[in-house]
């Protein structure tokens, strides 16, 4: 078994500054390789010389014995006689060497993207409570300092983490020159709409995730900046939100309100127009008793847990043609709150009606795959109620019920299952009872 003792290169050009350690990880799975064969040296030498266009010094021990390769200008031709073992390692070698290209090609895109001299300015710039690591050099860390202000940011910074602080200012001067962040962590900290300043996110033209979860704002900011794609405010104190705030907000597709205190009056179509890409929307912990209106049509995943919602209108999901997963869990639903057919909707897969009140199961989907019915009032499950019209005639139909599993634990239904919701449900892989 070899021991590793020493890797070390040495660069031709510096077009390459912060890919030392995937280079370092491709070499050691190089040596690796002579774990299996130790008598392929010279192989794996010629290969080593072969793939990298700069000076590599590669040290590899086995108890006394110790081999190096200075790996310098390809030889004029390979070994001429391979054995078996030494050809799987250098179809081995050719795979590794794919994965290796490909890291510097990527390398190279980046490296033309922020030019060396900004990535060197940027780490001299870093502020003196934070990390700029230089292998990823458009990040800086400022996580867990105990900051009460947000310290001067560098130009070039893409991924600001301020998360777990004691931050309870937003201030625009700290991030003025910031224009170039992408992606911003202010989860965990104390920061209140009194003390976001005017402007201080709009200014942010790049951005496009933005985290404030676990704070103490009590209305969704404004303005926002245009480009957000995910919005992440959960566990404040927010119960407004501000009507026209999503104005031209065509490209947030995630927006996460959950553990807030928002009202029906506060969910309206006027405070949601301009969602227009909208594809998931977590209300789930708020005090909601109905379900929210002006959701966009291109919604598809709806979040409502732990709300007070008893009644679902009729026609609710005809706008919604989108809809991929419902999730209603630990809400006050009765049966006479759910219209017979308000489930009935090709493209819906995923439905969670766990913790309500319901005593018999909704009608569902044949397209349906996960049904959570689990800890209601339900005593008996009739197969002729909920397995759809004509499936156990239609056995060999493609169109027959996809579902696949089906939680019905905490209710008051006594075993066995009936023979007939087996064959109505083919493809049910789990059903907890």
């Amino acid at each position: 078994m070899y021991s590793f003792s020493l890797v070390q290169w040495v660069f031709k050009s510096v077009s390459y500054p912060n890919q030392r350690p995937s280079i370092s990880h491709f070499l050691f799975s190089i040596l690796k390789c002579l774990q299996q064969d130790p008598d392929v040296e010279t192989d794996v030498a010629w290969l080593l010389r072969t793939a990298f266009p700069f000076t590599v010094k590669l040290c590899a021990t086995q108890g006394e014995r110790g081999t190096c390769w200075d790996m310098g200008p390809p030889p004029p031709e390979a070994p001429q006689t391979l054995t078996p073992q030494r050809k799987e390692l250098n179809l081995t070698m050719e795979w590794l060497m794919v994965v290796f290209v490909g890291l510097l090609l990527v390398s190279q895109v980046r490296s033309e993207e922020v030019p060396y001299e900004h990535l060197i300015s940027q780490i001299q710039a870093c502020p003196k409570e934070c990390h700029c690591p230089p292998s990823f050099p458009n990040a800086v860390y400022c996580d867990n300092k105990g900051l009460k202000l947000i310290p001067a940011i560098p130009p070039y910074t893409w991924y600001l983490y301020l998360q777990n602080n004691l931050i309870d200012v937003l201030s625009a001067d700290a991030l003025r020159n910031a224009t170039q962040l992408r992606w911003i962590n202010l989860n965990r900290n104390k920061i209140t709409n009194e003390g976001l300043e005017a402007d201080a996110l709009k200014g942010m033209s790049n951005l496009v995730h933005l985290y404030m979860e676990d704070n103490l704002l009590s209305s969704i900011p404004s303005p926002l900046p245009a480009k957000l794609e995910q919005l992440r405010l959960s566990r404040n104190r927010i119960s407004k939100i501000p009507p026209g705030v999503f104005s031209g907000m065509d490209r947030l597709t995630l927006l996460d309100l959950q553990g807030n205190k928002l009202q029906d009056d506060a969910v309206t179509e006027v405070n949601l127009k301009g969602l227009n890409n909208l594809i998931q929307i977590n209300l789930a912990k708020n005090q909601l008793n109905t379900m929210p209106l002006g959701l966009p049509p291109t919604t598809t995943q709806i979040f409502l847990d732990n709300n007070n919602i008893e009644k679902i209108p009729a026609e609710y999901f005809k706008g919604l043609p989108k809809v991929v997963s419902l999730r209603l869990n630990r809400n006050k639903l009765a049966n006479g709150g759910i219209p017979k057919n308000v489930f009935n909707l090709s493209s819906i897969l995923d439905l969670q009606l766990s913790h309500n009140q319901l005593t018999e199961i909704p009608v569902i989907s044949s397209g349906l795959e996960h049904l959570h019915l689990d800890h209601n009032k339900i005593k008996s499950v009739n197969s002729s109620d909920i397995c759809p019209p004509g499936t156990l005639e239609d056995y060999l139909d493609e169109k027959s019920p996809r579902l696949r599993y089906l939680r019905l634990d905490g209710n008051e239904i006594k075993p066995p299952i009936p023979r007939e919701l087996m064959m109505c449900f083919r493809l049910l892989r789990a059903i907890v009872i």
